[in-house]
């Protein structure tokens, strides 16, 4: 079973920005962002690569994937 574990949360706030903000810079509705953030969502590679680059931070820092 895979474990998923978000850090989303921590490095969005350290960027000083909203969950609509981010969501916005990347293109998809708050709410997605708020799943990203609880783990109840896992990201497609490349939503994981825009959040990354918007925050300036490790895919590897901000999502975890235990196999």
């Amino acid at each position: 079973m895979t474990t998923f574990i978000s850090h989303l949360k921590k490095y969005r706030q350290f960027n000083g920005l909203t969950q609509e903000e981010l969501a916005n810079r990347v293109n998809v509705r708050r709410e997605t962002i708020a799943r990203l953030e609880n783990a109840k969502y896992n990201p497609s590679l490349e939503l994981a690569v825009r959040i990354s680059k918007e925050l300036d931070t490790p895919i590897e820092k901000l999502f975890i994937f235990s196999f």
